[in-house]
């Protein structure tokens, strides 16, 4: 490709024309032929990279100012925007041939594009999924890497399903990804939308400003699937696009009768703008229904049969999301991915009437993000549990102690019933060790990632295998 075909699709302003055969973004890699994106980034300034990567051969730079180099530039006001615009020309624009879904919200993304996913397999449609559990299409199933991948892959990955016969997306979408702008070309299908609560507030500073990285997304999709019991909702309708809401409470185009609810899910009647169908869900809590209904809400918008959207909730298994892993000495164990005082209490709300017994929750706050939160997740745990088991979870840069002392601040301001250990597998231990007939433990914050991160290094960790070496069996 060349850069002049780059600098239409961008509107920048060329140095002088050359060949393009990669897109690159780390000058330690960077070689002949690629062209090396220069931006002013949230901790470094890329351009000051611009001479390593000339000296490795890269045939040219998109860049937001002009550099002193004698190698052809693409100079644009906004190095982000045009990097993701950039990808999509270069990977053939394949977010113009997929009917693309965006899911956004605090909690709720991966399991709402799961749901959506497997509805959509259930009427047999050729779908795809890009989220926080990694992306699956066709046969292949990749890692997780970012909940919403950089531009270059996330265009390589588009184009690649659109060679494999996909023809629908379920992609989640971060707010840190649409403040970036690394998804800004593609127009969606539907937009998701499923709360919106405390979080990220390290890097957005405040809830105005997260809540308009939201709204982008809603700025650029055909139709807006919205929470009526969410405030927010308010503001993301009068963002242009038709909507369809959903909920529980307040009045909505969709709604659920819930008929029955136990420890391994629930059995309901939904009403999807007036068209009624059963689902049973192997997923227990209220804020699944709410998945249910935002992942049933969308697909009856793309044209899916209500009799799929009934057997695709129903196949629904999610990793890590309030999964049911194990029984031990008469007690249940859940992992959870809850990582917010608002995830964590929809959690502890939906196993507190199945614990007979005590419920008792383990869990801790990652480092090098919203402090804030901390005390908050403390207070919220206190309330809401019998007990407490207080432990490290991705401490990051930070002293895990420090953070601890964080949480406990917010916890003893409502209850003393509490224990800290540091190191995750043994609290993991000693809270099984707690267990008796009718209690229900909930390790809650990691769900199903696959690592924990200290200073900056990603060690292979995973609650549910530490719970099955404990145990000897997985249940």
């Amino acid at each position: 490709m060349k850069l002049s075909e780059l600098a239409k699709e961008t509107g920048g302003r060329m140095t002088r024309d050359a060949e393009i055969s990669a897109l690159i973004g780390d000058s330690r890699v960077a070689g002949e032929g690629d062209l090396f994106f220069c931006y002013r980034g949230t901790s470094e300034d890329l351009h000051d990279y611009a001479a390593e990567a000339a000296a490795r051969g890269v045939n040219a730079f998109l860049c937001e100012r002009e550099l002193d180099l004698d190698v052809p530039q693409l100079i644009v006001p906004d190095g982000r925007e045009a990097m993701a615009k950039s990808a999509a020309a270069f990977y053939g624009h394949p977010e113009r041939d997929l009917k693309i879904v965006g899911v956004t919200g605090t909690n709720g993304k991966t399991t709402v594009s799961h749901m959506l996913r497997d509805i959509l397999r259930a009427e047999g449609e050729n779908v795809g999924l890009i989220g926080t559990l990694g992306a699956s299409y066709g046969d292949t199933v990749l890692p997780p890497t970012l909940t919403t991948p950089d531009p270059v892959a996330l265009f390589s990955l588009l184009a690649d399903m659109k060679r494999c016969g996909t023809k629908i997306v379920a992609m989640e979408c971060s707010a840190h990804a649409l403040a970036l702008k690394k998804e800004c070309p593609i127009v969606y299908e539907a937009a998701i939308f499923t709360n919106l609560t405390r979080d990220h507030l390290d890097f957005f500073g405040d809830m105005k400003t997260y809540g308009a990285a939201k709204k982008l997304l809603f700025r650029r999709t055909k139709c807006a699937v919205l929470n009526a019991d969410d405030d927010f909702t308010r503001e993301l309708s009068a963002c242009g696009a038709p909507c369809v809401t959903y909920g529980l409470d307040n009045p909505a185009d969709c709604f659920a009768l819930p008929q029955h609810e136990d420890v391994t899910g629930s059995r309901s009647v939904f009403n999807l703008n007036d068209e009624i169908c059963e689902v049973e869900l192997s997923l227990t809590g209220r804020h699944n229904l709410y998945n249910a209904l935002a992942a049933g809400a969308a697909a009856q918008r793309l044209g899916v049969s209500l009799a799929a959207i009934s057997r695709g909730l129903k196949s629904t298994r999610v990793e890590g999301r309030l999964e049911r892993v194990a029984t031990y000495n008469g007690g249940t164990v859940f992992v959870d991915f809850a990582h917010t005082g608002d995830g964590l209490e929809k959690s502890l709300s939906a196993l507190r009437p199945f614990a007979s017994g005590r419920l008792i929750v383990l869990f801790g706050c990652g480092g090098n993000r919203d402090r804030e939160k901390r005390p908050v997740m403390g207070a919220t745990a206190a309330r809401l549990s019998d007990f407490a088991v207080l432990t490290s979870d991705n401490p990051r840069y930070e002293d895990p102690m420090a953070i601890l002392a964080q949480i406990e601040a917010g916890f003893r301001t409502v209850s003393e019933k509490y224990v800290v250990i540091e190191e995750r597998e043994r609290a993991i231990a000693y809270a099984l060790s707690l267990l008796q007939k009718g209690d229900v433990l909930l390790l809650a914050g990691k769900g199903g990632e696959t690592y924990r991160e200290v200073m900056g290094i990603k060690y292979d960790y995973n609650d549910k295998d530490v719970i099955k070496s404990i145990l000897g069996t997985q249940k």
